[in-house]
């Protein structure tokens, strides 16, 4: 499964993971320092939940941390995969309102990773366009440059997902 877009001209995220809201970060599995040297990610025991939305062996996390994987596409999302976003940003939802510290991380930390935090943060009370540009001023203007992932949070996931379900229904 083709996982991540080529392209788009983003540059390498200048760090390995950002905080987005108090205990709620974002990130990916690579990342590139001031002299553009890039660097892997990897996750030891930071965080007390990671959400991986893309994984790549030898990245953590470290023992003990709770560890949900649901690899997702960086383009169009079918109705399940639209549901399990949902599930996922509810589960960081509740484990940053229980004080603990998530990272959601995908391949760069741009566009999947910025879909579920945005969707954590709707759970949380934002809407989505305050979500969308907090993520973009705290990780990196190239954040959720998806405009397909874009769409869903201005529709809602619930209205995405079925408007997603219908055109597979036929």
């Amino acid at each position: 499964m083709k996982t991540r877009q080529k392209g788009e001209g983003a540059p390498e995220p200048s760090t390995p993971w950002s905080e987005i809201a108090p205990r709620l970060w974002m990130g990916g599995h690579q990342w590139a320092d001031a002299l553009g040297q890039r660097h892997a990610a990897v996750i030891g025991t930071e965080f007390d939940l990671v959400i991986s939305l893309f994984t790549r062996p030898g990245h953590g996390p470290g023992p003990g941390v709770e560890h949900l994987v649901a690899e997702l596409p960086d383009g169009p999302l079918t109705a399940e995969q639209i549901q399990t976003v949902q599930q996922l940003a509810r589960t960081a939802a509740h484990a940053v309102q229980h004080e603990r510290t998530v990272l959601v991380r995908c391949s760069a930390g741009y566009n999947r990773s910025g879909l579920v935090v945005a969707q954590t943060l709707i759970e949380l009370g934002r809407p989505a366009t305050a979500a969308i540009q907090l993520i973009r001023a705290r990780r990196s203007s190239w954040a959720l440059n998806n405009r397909t992932f874009g769409e869903y949070l201005g529709t809602g996931l619930d209205v995405a997902s079925l408007l997603v379900g219908l055109d597979t229904a036929t």
